[in-house]
């Protein structure tokens, strides 16, 4: 069974929150500098016309955006070798499987929620969101 597989109790998924949440700030602190060094580069090519002038800026823009990707996949891959499921990193969304009444469902949680007090179906996502 895969990590992603994984079903959770309410318990266990309360348990990993600290740990996800400090996880999911990281994911978004690396994802808005990846972000900025992006529009950097953007910005040295448009600068450039292909001349080559600001080859040099290019290519260390373009070392940094790996560096910063890298980083970010990292934490990406960490969370997700909790069991957890990324759902949204803007938003800050993330979602636990577990069951309800004999189905698999996704506990969800939201960046800013003390706890985990939402539930909604496989397919609905955060629009669908239920009490506990």
């Amino acid at each position: 069974m895969q990590e992603q597989d994984r079903l959770f109790t309410l318990e266990e998924a309360l348990e990993l929150i600290p740990l996800v949440r400090q996880l999911l700030i990281e994911i978004q602190d690396r994802k808005r500098d990846l972000d900025e060094r992006t529009g950097v580069l953007d910005d040295l090519m448009g600068r450039t016309s292909g001349n080559g002038h600001l080859a040099g800026q290019v290519a260390e823009a373009r070392k940094a955006i790996e560096g910063a990707g890298e980083a970010l996949q990292q934490l990406m891959a960490e969370l997700e070798a909790t069991g957890a499921e990324l759902k949204g990193i803007e938003q800050g969304l993330v979602d636990f499987r577990s069951l309800r009444e004999g189905r698999v469902v996704y506990l969800c949680w939201r960046l800013g929620e003390d706890t985990i007090t939402w539930w909604h179906e496989l397919d609905t996502g955060f629009g669908g969101r239920q009490p506990l």
